[in-house]
C-alpha cells in the first residue's frame, strides 16, 4: 500500500480535472508552445555541443514525461540556456557519454530531493542573489553565441567569455554573412513581439532567414544531418580523471534543475488561476524526465519559464498541454527533418542571443540596484562569479555574501536606546477577536524579515481566509533586505487579488525608503494605505468594511 504522502508525489485523475472543458485550450496552447520551442530546442541542443538532435529529444520526451509527473498543472519543461551554461564544459571534459550519466544521477537525486519533501527549502534564496544568477546565465548564454555569429569556428577552451573574446580576435571581417542573418532574426523576433505576443516570433524569425539563404544562395554554415531515429548515448567508463568532473556536473544539473524548474512553476502560479504547483512533486517530475532523457541520447531538462509561459498565455488550463507539446514536436520532427537540416547556424545564434537578453528583467535589476549598497553588491557578485566559474560557484558566493549581510543588519540593529511603542492602543486577545468578527486581520512583524525568513512569512500569511482587511504592523521590524521586500510584495499582490485589502502601518522611515526603491509601495492599490499607526489602521479597515457590506447590500 501507498502512503498518502507518497501517493501526492504520483500521477492521478485529479491532475485532468476541468479536461472535458477546457481539451480545446490545452490542445491549441500545446501546438502553440511546441512551434515556439522547436527553434529554442535546436539552438540549445547545439550551443551545449550534444547536437541538434539532443535538444528536439529532450524537448519531446523531458516535456511529456514531467508534464505527466511534475508537480505544476501548466509548466513546460525541456532543455534551457541555463543548464547549456553548464553543458558546454562537461562536454569537453567527459563528452556526450558523460553527460548522460550525469543526467541520470542527477534526476536520481532530484527525485530522492522531491521524496525527502525537501523542495520548499528552494524557496530561501535570496532575490538579488536569483536575479545575478539570472544576469551571469544571460550574458554566458550571449558570449556562448559569438562564434556562430560571427562564422567563425568554436575556438578551443571551457570559458565562456574566453573563447568569445578568441573568437572576435579570430574573425577577419569577411564573416559579414553570419552577422547579417543574426540581425535580420533579430529585427524580425523584436518586430513580431510588437506586432503580437502570440506570434511564434523566434519560428518566423528562423523561417525568414533560411529563406533567405535557399534563394539567395548565401554560403551559411547549416546544422547538418538530423538523425531520424533516437540518439542513444554510449555509457563512458568513468576513470578517476573523470570522476571529480562527473561528481560536481550532478550537483550542478541537479541545483540547476530544481532552482530552474522552481522559479518557473512560481512564475507560473502567478500567472495562472487555480491550486500553486507542489514544490516537491515537481522535483520528482524533473528528476524523472532526466532519468528518462539520459536513456534516449538527450541534455539535461528543467522547466523553461519563456515557455511555461506562453502556455499559460495560449490557455492551457491543465498538464494535457505540455503533454501535446512533446508529442507535437516528435510530429514535426519526424516530417520536417530535411528542412531543418537546413536551417543556418547563424539563425539559431540570433534567437538565443534575442532570448538571452530577454531573460533580464531590467527594471527590477534596477530596483534590487537602487535598495541598498548591500543589495547592489549581491547582484553584482553573483552576476560576475556566474560568470568568471561556474553557477554552484556562483549560488555559493551570493548565499554567503547574503549570509555576512544578513548577520551585519542584525548586529546593527542591536542597540540599547529607549524606542517609543507603536501605539498605546495595542491589539489585545478581546480585540483580536472582535476584530476576526469584522473580517480584519492585524500581523505584528517582528525582528528581522530577510532572505532567511522571507519565504517561510510569505506562506504563513497567504493562507489567511474570509477576511475583508489584512493589517500588517511593521514597527517592530528591524531588519529588511530587498528579499524580504519582494516576499511583501507577493503577498499584497496575492491577498489584492483576492479582493483583500492590505494596510501598512507604523513603517519606520528607512524601511519605508527602501519598500519604495524595491516598488512594494507601487503594488498596494492605495498610497493611503500606508498609516501612521495601528489606531489609524484600524479606523481606515473599519471604514472598509462598512462600505464594502454597503456595497454588497446595494448589489443585492
Amino acid at each position: 500500500m501507498i502512503g498518502p504522502r507518497a501517493a501526492a508525489l504520483l500521477p492521478g485523475r485529479r491532475d485532468y480535472r476541468g479536461l472535458r472543458g477546457s481539451w480545446r485550450g490545452d490542445l491549441v496552447a500545446g501546438i502553440t508552445v511546441a512551434i515556439v520551442a522547436l527553434p529554442l530546442a535546436l539552438g540549445f541542443g547545439v550551443a551545449s555541443g550534444l547536437g541538434p538532435e539532443a535538444g528536439l529529444v529532450t524537448a519531446i520526451v523531458a516535456g511529456v514525461v514531467a508534464g505527466v509527473f511534475g508537480g505544476s498543472r501548466v509548466q513546460v519543461s525541456g532543455p534551457t540556456g541555463a543548464m547549456t551554461v553548464v553543458l558546454v564544459p562537461l562536454v569537453a571534459s567527459v563528452g556526450p557519454g558523460g553527460v548522460a550519466l550525469v543526467a541520470l544521477l542527477a534526476g536520481v537525486l532530484l527525485v530522492i530531493v522531491g521524496g525527502a519533501r525537501l523542495g520548499r527549502y528552494a524557496g530561501i534564496l535570496p532575490w538579488p542573489v536569483v536575479e545575478g544568477f539570472t544576469v551571469g546565465i544571460a550574458l554566458l548564454i550571449f558570449l556562448q553565441q559569438v562564434p556562430s555569429a560571427l562564422g567563425v569556428a568554436k575556438p578551443d577552451g571551457t570559458n565562456t567569455a574566453a573563447v568569445a573574446l578568441r573568437a572576435v580576435t579570430r574573425w577577419d571581417g569577411h564573416g559579414w554573412t553570419a552577422l547579417g542573418l543574426v540581425a535580420l532574426v533579430a529585427v524580425v523576433m523584436v518586430a513580431m513581439g510588437r506586432l503580437h505576443r502570440g506570434l511564434p516570433a523566434s519560428l518566423m524569425a528562423v523561417v525568414v532567414a533560411t529563406g533567405l539563404c535557399e534563394l539567395a544562395g548565401l554560403n551559411a554554415a547549416r546544422i547538418g544531418h538530423i538523425p531520424s531515429g533516437l540518439p542513444m548515448p554510449t555509457w563512458p567508463s568513468v576513470s578517476s580523471g573523470h570522476l571529480s568532473a562527473l561528481v560536481s556536473g550532478v550537483f550542478a544539473v541537479a541545483a540547476l534543475a530544481a532552482l530552474e524548474s522552481l522559479l518557473s512553476a512560481k512564475v507560473a502560479d502567478g500567472m495562472a488561476d487555480g491550486e500553486d504547483h507542489d514544490p516537491d512533486r515537481e522535483l520528482v517530475g524533473q528528476g524523472l524526465a532526466n532519468i528518462a532523457v539520459s536513456f534516449v541520447g538527450g541534455m539535461p531538462a528543467t522547466g523553461a519559464i519563456a515557455r511555461t509561459a506562453v502556455n499559460v498565455r495560449a490557455g492551457a488550463q491543465t498538464r494535457a498541454s505540455a503533454i501535446v507539446h512533446g508529442l507535437v514536436l516528435a510530429v514535426v520532427v519526424l516530417a520536417l527533418a530535411p528542412l531543418l537540416e537546413r536551417v543556418p547556424l547563424a539563425a539559431l545564434a540570433g534567437v538565443l542571443m534575442v532570448t538571452a537578453v530577454r531573460m533580464v528583467e531590467f527594471s527590477t535589476v534596477a530596483r534590487i540596484l537602487r535598495t541598498t549598497r548591500g543589495d547592489a553588491l549581491l547582484v553584482i557578485a553573483t552576476a560576475g562569479a556566474t560568470v568568471a566559474f561556474d553557477l554552484v560557484t556562483a549560488v555559493c558566493v551570493g548565499v554567503a555574501l547574503a549570509s555576512l549581510l544578513a548577520l551585519k543588519a542584525v548586529a546593527d540593529s542591536t542597540s540599547f536606546a529607549a524606542e517609543p511603542v507603536d501605539h498605546p492602543a495595542d491589539v489585545d486577545a478581546t480585540l483580536e477577536h472582535a476584530l476576526l468578527e469584522e473580517h480584519i486581520v492585524a500581523y505584528r512583524v517582528d525582528g528581522a524579515l530577510f532572505f532567511g525568513a522571507a519565504q517561510r512569512f510569505l506562506l504563513e500569511l497567504t493562507e489567511i481566509a474570509d477576511v475583508e482587511v489584512v493589517i500588517l504592523r511593521l514597527g517592530g521590524l528591524r531588519v529588511l533586505d530587498s528579499t524580504g521586500a519582494q516576499a511583501l510584495a507577493d503577498l499584497i499582490a496575492h491577498l489584492q487579488d483576492r479582493d483583500i485589502t492590505v494596510l501598512l502601518a507604523s513603517l519606520r522611515p528607512e524601511h519605508r525608503l527602501l519598500l519604495q526603491r524595491a516598488g512594494v509601495l507601487d503594488v498596494l492599490v492605495h498610497e493611503n494605505h500606508v498609516v501612521a499607526d495601528i489606531s489609524e489602521a484600524l479606523i481606515h479597515a473599519r471604514r472598509h468594511v462598512v462600505r464594502t457590506g454597503h456595497a454588497l447590500r446595494a448589489l443585492a
